[in-house]
């Protein structure tokens, strides 16, 4: 079996090992300081004489390290080297979660089910339906006072006859090769993956965000050099912010909420115009009509404008029929509507017309709408459509 140095020192950084088996896919190695997927932390990654590592997994009892390139036939020996920023953030990242789940159990009960260590941030689901705000800022505060006393993170290898000497958070099922993670006094749990020598090295923990899943709790958070990170991304979010509300920290949101209120004020006038003009253009039409039928061809007029203009139309006019069509980005869309006294069916109409834009379209007796090709202009669909009618 490979020898797991990443269990004698979580903090080495580069190996010497020997090939012990090779395949095109994968080599099996003497000893590793490739951490393998599992328990929730996600493999490392580095390098084997120089070749990517890409994936490293555990396969019938085989520590497996894929490669982006097989090695030269017959080599016997590689030298590892670990991406170190990548172990660090797992350890950091692993050992806050410890911290964070026990300090949830610690003051309020709340056990943790589930653990998942993501490139961003990492999640715990709880098993509880409700955490306040409250709850929240005080497991905060209790993991992140652990941190600063930086106490010892140790590990230990047990029998399944020892493990009773201990009271672990979460009961484990594993009968052999039981490995405990100790925070003393506070946290006992069975865990595979790799953690700093104390807490201090978390650095700090910050809770994000919390979701409820079903009949559970998701807690969203980050911990470490994470915390810088997500930190510097929300500073920097935050001066674009005072620079274009032109207003301090202090008063941002005040700021935003004037300039969404104006917004909508700003919205609410233009949408007025927009009737305004549309009972102008109706009235223009309207002038313009012969024999009760209105035509009109546009550009870039949304089909909700001209349903809009059409209805207008008609409802000043029952006896008149409004055919109106736009040319939006090489597409034709048509409109028609009729008045209340014009027996005329406009789905009919549009129906008979689609075929020559190769068109689809819907509606009733009152007002139907539909779209299709440029095959033609304009002029020539109105065209069709009043000789439809006449």
């Amino acid at each position: 079996m490979t020898k797991k140095l990443y269990y004698e020192n979580p903090y080495i950084q580069t190996f010497s090992a020997r090939v012990i088996k090779q395949d095109q896919d994968y080599v099996v190695l003497s000893e590793t300081a490739f951490y393998p997927t599992g328990g929730g932390q996600p493999h490392d990654t580095g390098t084997l004489n120089g070749i990517d590592v890409t994936n490293v997994e555990t396969v019938d009892r085989e520590i497996r390290h894929y490669l982006a390139q097989s090695l030269p036939e017959n080599t016997e020996v590689v030298e590892g080297n670990i991406d170190w920023e990548r172990r660090l953030d797992h350890m950091q990242q692993h050992a806050g979660q410890h911290i964070l789940s026990a300090a949830f159990e610690s003051l309020f009960g709340f056990q943790t089910i589930s653990f998942h260590l993501g490139k961003e941030s990492a999640t715990i689901d709880l098993d509880t339906t409700a955490v306040t705000p409250e709850q929240l800022r005080e497991t905060e505060k209790f993991a992140n006072q652990i941190i600063l006393e930086n106490r010892s993170i140790d590990t230990i290898w047990v029998t399944l006859e020892e493990l009773a000497q201990y009271k672990l958070r979460k009961a484990t099922t594993l009968k052999e090769d039981i490995r405990l993670v100790i925070i003393p006094d506070f946290d006992y749990n069975a865990c595979g993956g790799t953690h700093p020598k104390e807490t201090g090295q978390v650095r700090l923990i910050k809770i994000l965000q919390i979701e409820k899943q079903k009949r559970q709790i998701r807690v969203e958070f980050i911990c470490g050099e994470r915390v810088l990170t997500h930190l510097h991304r929300k500073q920097e979010v935050l001066f674009n912010l005072i620079s274009i509300l032109n207003a301090p920290e202090e008063k941002l949101v005040d700021a935003a909420k004037t300039v969404l209120e104006n917004g909508k004020s700003s919205e609410k006038q233009i949408a007025n115009l927009k009737d305004s003009l549309i009972h102008y253009e109706a009235k223009e039409l309207l002038s313009n009509a012969e024999k009760h039928v209105v035509t009109a061809t546009f550009q870039s007029r949304s089909i909700q404008e001209l349903q809009k203009l059409a209805k207008t139309v008609v409802g000043g006019s029952p006896e008149t029929i409004c055919i109106l069509v736009s040319e939006n980005e090489h597409k034709l869309q048509i409109v028609a509507a009729k008045g209340d006294i014009v027996e005329r069916s406009m789905k009919e109409l549009v129906t008979n017309v689609l075929p020559y834009i190769n068109g689809k379209g819907g509606g009733n007796e009152k007002m139907a709408q539909g779209g299709g090709e440029n095959t033609l202009s304009s002029e020539r669909l109105i065209e069709k459509a009043l000789f439809y009618i006449r």
